[in-house]
């Protein structure tokens, strides 16, 4: 009999220990680590480094990279809108670097140096130029512009002091709008210095529906 209730003892001590909880055993450090609450000072000062980096990253890109334009006006039109945004990249013109024929380049104003224009660049140093019957010439060469000034006319403009042929100095480059009847370019104001160049018109990224390249 004892060997008996020995047994139903022993049979009661497992039933128990098999409906008892489980026992929580003490987190590791890693889990404590991550529990923890970060500082509100800490979270502000996170805050500040990712600002001042993204700050720094900007600065970086419109002053190396490339500068972002809201085109004003419609002397580059139909190539260039008004409303339109462009990217304008310096990195071409670091160095030995020119505005090439055909460019689109952006340029301090010679007569209002606070104010930036855009333009497509004709001739460069050394070319000749001449507007006659509303076709530009340089060097004695007939320009198919076709493309992109839709066939407008190239004449001289009324009140400018600049007489053809012109002869681009050295250092400059002749720029002019697509727009031809509507653009007061190196007709007007004469050759650019190629140091007022910022920058060459590559892309545009507003409006969504035109997004692209420029040429």
């Amino acid at each position: 009999m004892s060997t008996e209730l020995e047994q139903e003892q022993v049979q009661e001590q497992e039933m128990q220990s098999d409906t008892e909880e489980p026992r929580e055993f003490p987190r590791n450090d890693v889990e404590k680590k991550k529990s923890k609450k970060v500082s509100p000072l800490r979270g502000l000062i996170e805050l500040i480094i990712t600002v001042a980096v993204a700050l720094a990253l900007a600065w970086g890109f419109t002053n190396f990279v490339a500068m972002p334009y809201e085109i004003p006006s419609g002397s580059m039109e139909s190539t260039i809108e008004i409303g339109d945004r462009v990217f304008s990249e310096k990195v071409s013109l670091y160095g030995d670097g020119q505005p090439q024929v055909g460019d689109i380049v952006t340029f301090k104003d010679v007569q209002s140096p606070d104010r930036t224009l855009i333009k497509r660049v004709i001739a460069t140093e050394g070319q000749t130029v001449e507007l006659i019957n509303g076709i530009v010439y340089v060097d004695g060469v007939a320009l198919d512009e076709d493309s992109y000034t839709q066939g407008r006319p190239s004449y001289e403009l009324s009140g400018s002091s600049i007489t053809f042929p012109y002869t681009v100095p050295a250092g400059c480059i002749w720029v002019m709008g697509d727009n031809r009847t509507n653009s007061k370019d190196s007709r007007w104001f004469g050759a650019v210095p190629v140091e007022n160049v910022t920058g060459i018109a590559v892309f545009r990224y507003w409006p969504l529906n035109r997004i692209g390249g420029l040429d």
